[in-house]
């Protein structure tokens, strides 16, 4: 990928999920898990770590900022998802794609609502207050879930169109000379 085309994505990506997350939306409906992954599939691996971490501070600086342990289980989420875009960049498919999205959003609910009820005295410290932490955050977790996978579908389908009909044009062009 070119330095100018990496520059547009960066900006395009950044500058979609930092509004979605400003305007109202669903609560957890946000593109960033999404474009954690595609960032992780798609750009190199520097950046598919920068971005949503940007992403996050960018935003969480106009939204606001909230306890250091929770905002780290969050952030750290959406690395995971980095990293999962990452590992499934080897055996690129559409079901492996899939698979990753709901992985990484399983994988959000779990590790960010275990660090609610770890790092906040909203729940009891013991087996009965994780297990009201994990089902209180299930509407949460729907909204989550239908949040990735339209994004990552948008994303990736849009990617993936974009370059097709650019590939499909320069193949015309050079027969045409």
């Amino acid at each position: 990928m070119k330095r100018i085309e990496l520059t547009i994505l960066l900006i395009i990506l950044s500058g979609l999920a930092i509004a979605v997350r400003l305007l109202p939306h669903p609560a957890n409906f946000t593109p960033v898990m999404a474009v954690s992954l595609f960032a992780g599939y798609y750009l190199p691996k520097k950046w598919a770590v920068i971005l949503p971490v940007f992403i996050m501070l960018a935003s969480d600086l106009l939204i606001g900022f909230y306890d250091w342990k929770l905002m780290l289980a969050v952030y750290g989420g959406f690395v995971l998802a980095a990293a999962a875009g990452l590992a499934v960049k080897r055996s690129k498919s559409a079901l492996n794609i899939f698979t990753a999205t709901l992985f990484v959003s399983l994988g959000f609910f779990l590790v960010t609502n275990f660090a609610v009820w770890a790092f906040s005295s909203w729940y009891a410290h013991n087996w009965s207050g994780l297990l009201l932490c994990y089902t209180l955050a299930v509407p949460f977790f729907k909204n989550t879930l239908l949040g990735d996978l339209f994004f990552v579908g948008v994303l990736f389908g849009s990617y993936e169109l974009i370059r097709m009909a650019l590939s499909n044009r320069l193949a015309r062009a050079i027969n045409i000379k």
